[in-house]
């Protein structure tokens, strides 16, 4: 579960890996147990781009020293990792996006959190 300054070093981290890569990001929500994203189409298969978005996102929180499993760091070995093996895609078609926007937009509304804002995101043209 990721608290809200943990949710800020992973969109650090997400922010890292989009601005090296310049893949447009049209919505994104990190929520306590998952991460919502819409983007445009990588250069690379779906799953390898999120192995690099838990990577960036894992390297912030423990450069930050927040990690959330820490304390369960063993010497001499990494952090236990704090994401779910895999992920869930949905490739869309262009008239879809919008709804997929607002969907990730409207996610923490629905959880009774504040809507999310990160400087990674950019409008949808």
């Amino acid at each position: 579960m990721f608290t809200a300054i943990q949710a800020r070093a992973v969109a650090r981290g997400f922010a890292t890996y989009f601005k090296r890569t310049g893949l447009p990001v049209w919505a994104c929500s990190i929520m306590p147990d998952h991460v919502h994203l819409v983007t445009g189409k990588p250069d690379m298969k779906v799953e390898q781009l999120v192995i690099q978005l838990k990577g960036e996102a894992t390297q912030a929180l423990e450069r930050e020293g927040i990690h959330p499993l820490a304390a369960y760091k063993a010497e001499g070995q990494r952090v236990p990792k704090c994401w779910a093996r895999g992920e869930w895609k949905v490739f869309l078609d262009p008239e879809d996006v919008p709804r997929a926007i607002r969907y990730v937009q409207e996610n923490p509304l629905r959880e009774g959190k504040k809507q999310q804002h990160w400087s990674f995101v950019s409008a949808y043209a």
